[in-house]
């Protein structure tokens, strides 16, 4: 069967709550008037991903569990109204939710509801084959019930990536996930030694690419053993919101990569898309366009050598 799904996405669909803070962490306090306001709208890690890939082009697929409640019906309103085929199997536990404080420089705290999931979720494996057939790469989030669902993805023979997100290095429930991934995503922010945990995938698991963003101070990339740092993209307006960054760099990353670029290009993506993701409120829900993100591309590297930097200390 030819492809006719460039990015299958799976887990990662929710709701999140938006709050507005002074500054984190919060003061104690018995009240703080929030402005501006509290607003509830669809969108998590996979939910990013699946609007960032579709907005560049990529004919995407998104596959996880909602609830038959008003969140779940949020999740089912964004893809209908962005264009995302939505595969959505039944949970009686109710759609993932969570409650996001940012504060005034657009750091923030999650809150995620635990009780939206089971150890005994499963994602149908009959419905996994037929998605992946059709499928030239699967991006998988670390939400459950995923992790089962990696060995048919295997089976299958498509690509895997992932976003291990803020991983510590040394929780187990991350390290199924990294081994089994082709590429592996992370950030930088819980990692004692980010350069050693890089390594430490490539060698105990599949991936012979892992990318660790590290904010404004761009992302390192280490692709056949060989380590570069690649410099932040200015952004194209204010920084207000980080949510969604690390999902809109990998998103433009798999872009470029399903287009047979080179890492280090790959890369220049990704912080193009990530610099614009800090740009949106936290309150809506939008992607860096092709035509914006290859001008974005461009301007690096006009601005700067060609083939990464050597690596400030990690």
């Amino acid at each position: 069967m030819s492809s006719e799904i460039d990015v299958l996405v799976l887990g990662g669909a929710g709701v999140d709550t938006i709050v507005h803070v002074p500054e984190l962490p919060v003061p104690f306090a018995d009240s703080h008037m929030i402005r501006p306001g509290i607003v509830t709208r669809a969108g998590q890690s996979g939910d990013f991903v699946a609007l960032a890939t579709s907005a560049l082009g990529l004919r995407t697929h998104h596959v996880d569990m909602l609830g038959d409640d008003p969140e779940g019906d949020l999740v089912r309103a964004l893809h209908r109204e962005h264009g995302i085929a939505l595969t959505a199997v039944p949970q009686p536990l109710g759609t993932k939710r969570a409650v996001n404080l940012v504060g005034p420089d657009g750091r923030r705290l999650s809150l995620y509801d635990a009780t939206r999931s089971a150890e005994t979720d499963r994602l149908p494996e009959d419905m996994l084959r037929e998605l992946a057939a059709a499928s030239r790469h699967a991006h998988v989030v670390i939400t459950q019930p995923c992790a089962h669902a990696l060995p048919v993805l295997r089976e299958a023979g498509i690509t895997i990536s992932t976003d291990l997100h803020d991983w510590d290095g040394s929780d187990p429930y991350h390290e199924t996930f990294a081994h089994q991934a082709d590429l592996v995503f992370l950030s930088c922010t819980a990692l004692a030694d980010p350069e050693r945990t890089m390594r430490r995938i490539t060698e105990r698991g599949r991936a012979r690419t892992v990318v660790a963003t590290a904010g404004a101070e761009g992302a390192y990339l280490l692709t056949d053993g060989e380590l570069t740092h690649v410099p932040a993209a200015p952004p194209p307006a204010p920084v207000v919101d980080s949510n969604g960054a690390g999902d809109a760099f990998a998103a433009a990353y798999l872009h470029a990569w399903l287009h047979a670029a080179p890492p280090h290009h790959c890369a220049l993506h990704g912080t193009v898309a990530g610099a614009y993701a800090c740009t949106v409120p936290s309150t809506r829900t939008e992607s860096i366009g092709p035509e914006q993100l290859r001008a974005g591309v461009a301007e690096l590297e006009r601005a700067r050598p060609s083939g990464g930097q050597g690596c400030p200390p990690l």
